[in-house]
């Protein structure tokens, strides 16, 4: 374990017991904060150079917005954590080929935004803010934590034409399970880390964590689903995906790749192909 790891442990493990209170502000604000931001990379500086860029705020953070295209017939796109919006970069240009625009962000915290944390309730505000610029979209393209905020802001009156879901979370309540598990943090800080999300986070809402539920809230999203999810995805597990798939039936197409991990299967040209293939066929148009 790498030692900042370890001292984390060793330090909220013990606190839990004696001050849980304590260790669950702790947690919660090593839990809320990225730590460190994705770059560019040098295979999508073409496409990110292109984007029209938009200003937005939440809760006082300043947020980048990307644009490719005008506006009209707008898909979004939502990138997962310690991720970027340009990550999408594969996606763009077919996109446009099919006449549709491009709307994404780097979430706070992230990429080119201000701040140093950011939730699931911020992506809704956010998502639903661009609703409100742009119209309905076409469709939703989302990865990891973007999944569960679009399943969240679908269920809240984000309106989309479809959605296609990458490795996706389904369940808010995923985040403090696997937070504590890759820190090797017992039950009694991930039972602290859950009251002070409930608390800070949902306003002492306990209710939020099943509207946060894609597969709880199936009879809220009612368009089509494409979901891929790879096999060996070390960071958010196929279980995941299954989930949705046992909620969503027939309303939902899985397809479980092979050796594509949790970040690589995103810019992977055959998921691209997938991923387009269904949102032309929504269309009524063949993809280019």
């Amino acid at each position: 374990m790498d030692p900042a790891q370890a001292l984390i442990r060793t330090t909220l493990n013990p606190t839990a017991r004696i001050a849980p209170g304590l260790a669950g502000r702790a947690a919660f604000e090593l839990f809320r904060r990225p730590l460190r931001r994705s770059r560019v990379r040098p295979a999508e500086r073409e496409v990110h150079r292109r984007a029209a860029l938009e200003r937005l705020t939440v809760h006082g953070k300043s947020v980048v917005g990307y644009r490719w295209g005008s506006g009209e017939r707008p898909v979004l796109l939502l990138h997962g954590w310690r991720s970027r919006a340009s990550r999408f970069a594969p996606f763009v240009p077919r996109l446009r080929a099919l006449g549709l625009s491009a709307v994404a962000f780097d979430a706070p915290g992230h990429g080119d935004s201000g701040g140093r944390s950011t939730s699931v309730l911020e992506y809704r505000e956010l998502v639903l803010r661009l609703q409100d610029r742009y119209g309905p979209f076409e469709a939703v393209i989302a990865h990891s934590l973007g999944v569960c905020a679009a399943f969240g802001a679908l269920g809240d009156g984000l309106r989309a034409g479809r959605l296609a879901a990458v490795s996706g979370v389904s369940e808010v309540g995923f985040f403090p399970a696997a937070f504590c598990a890759g820190l090797g943090l017992d039950a009694a800080v991930e039972r602290a880390l859950r009251g002070r999300i409930e608390q800070d986070l949902f306003a002492g809402d306990a209710g939020a964590w099943d509207r946060y539920d894609a597969a709880g809230r199936a009879g809220a999203v009612g368009l089509p689903i494409l979901v891929l999810h790879d096999e060996g995805d070390d960071v958010v597990p196929l279980g995941q995906a299954h989930r949705l798939k046992r909620a969503y039936g027939e309303q939902l197409d899985l397809v479980v790749t092979r050796g594509l991990g949790h970040r690589r299967i995103i810019g992977e040209p055959t998921v691209v192909d997938q991923v387009i293939g269904f949102i032309s066929a929504g269309l009524g148009v063949t993809a280019a």
